[in-house]
């Protein structure tokens, strides 16, 4: 079974400010229900995340568990800070900011920085994070970085995560990505993914960590809605209608919307785990349940039969 990963970004207050009590249980909801593997990365909550996931891991011993964080974006202090919130989506104050940094000497500042925050020893997996538009660095000198740290048995792999094609397929293409953390480009939704990254991913033995499948929260909800975010944005028209023919297949099988978007990116033979982020205690159980229940196959084939997804992808 392909195992789900809770991804920490809303413990980290993505839109909407989360008790530090709420963001301890959540965690342990999603341990007592089985979850093994945590992502979280220095942008999230800026800081915020990596404190809180790893104060809520530390009642656990290390080998029972698989963490990963990124690199890419430095924390520094903010001399403009005057009260103001964050203003990328976190619902904290601002009184550090982000810079962006894929040298090598960055790296390695973002990975101590991160063992810092969460208060952990060790790191499994270090994803270079959106590194569109920095790529010549990231690929010429942050991902050779990653790669010498593997080598010194600092983490044990080593990656990307974006939702940019060009920078996935362009650092799998590298032969120096282990995993691949795949944002909101392969779901349920849309898949353009199969284009050139999942080729590429497949050539090198990358694997794929599925994250976003929800779009942003249009397929959160069953069925959707039309004031749910997409792109971290509002929906356009076309997209929305697409969503609403999409959960009216599932329907016609007994299954919720959500839960078919789980199980669709689980069933792809490169996908070898699903990151959700949770920011509310009560959806740690129906996440979980998603993931651990298969849906109807017959749902699979009137979806490709109706063209809402590509036959390929089964």
């Amino acid at each position: 079974m392909v195992p789900l990963v809770l991804g920490a970004a809303a413990i980290g207050n993505l839109y909407r400010p989360v008790t530090d009590e709420d963001a301890a249980e959540i965690v342990r909801l999603a341990w007592d229900a089985g979850v093994r593997e945590f992502d979280t990365a220095p942008h999230y909550g800026l800081g915020l995340s990596e404190r809180r996931l790893g104060a809520a891991l530390a009642v656990h011993d290390r080998d029972s568990y698989r963490l990963s964080t990124k690199v890419g974006r430095l924390l520094e202090e903010n001399p403009d800070f005057t009260g103001q919130d964050d203003d990328e989506g976190f619902a904290v104050p601002a009184t550090l900011r982000r810079r962006r940094d894929y040298s090598a000497a960055g790296v390695r500042a973002s990975h101590a920085a991160s063992l810092t925050r969460l208060g952990i020893g060790r790191i499994d997996t270090l994803y270079l994070h959106d590194p569109e538009g920095m790529l010549d660095q990231a690929l010429g000198d942050g991902l050779p970085e990653l790669a010498r740290m593997k080598a010194e048995g600092l983490v044990s792999r080593i990656g990307i995560g974006s939702k940019d094609l060009g920078a996935l397929a362009d650092a799998i293409d590298t032969g120096l990505v282990d995993v691949a953390m795949v944002a909101g480009r392969y779901t349920l939704l849309e898949q353009p993914v199969l284009e050139r990254v999942f080729p590429a991913a497949r050539r090198h033995g990358t694997e794929i960590v599925a994250v976003g499948v929800f779009n942003s929260g249009l397929l959160a909800t069953s069925p959707p809605s039309p004031d749910a975010h997409y792109e971290y944005g509002p929906v356009p028209a076309d997209v929305f209608a697409r969503a609403v023919a999409l959960a009216d297949v599932c329907a016609e099988f007994g299954v919720e919307l959500p839960h078919a978007a789980v199980q669709f990116a689980m069933l792809h033979s490169l996908v070898t785990s699903v990151a959700v982020g949770i920011g509310r205690t009560q959806h740690v159980e129906p996440n979980v349940r998603w993931a651990n229940e298969q849906v109807p196959a017959e749902l699979w084939t009137a979806l490709v039969e109706r063209g809402l997804v590509p036959s390929e992808t089964f």
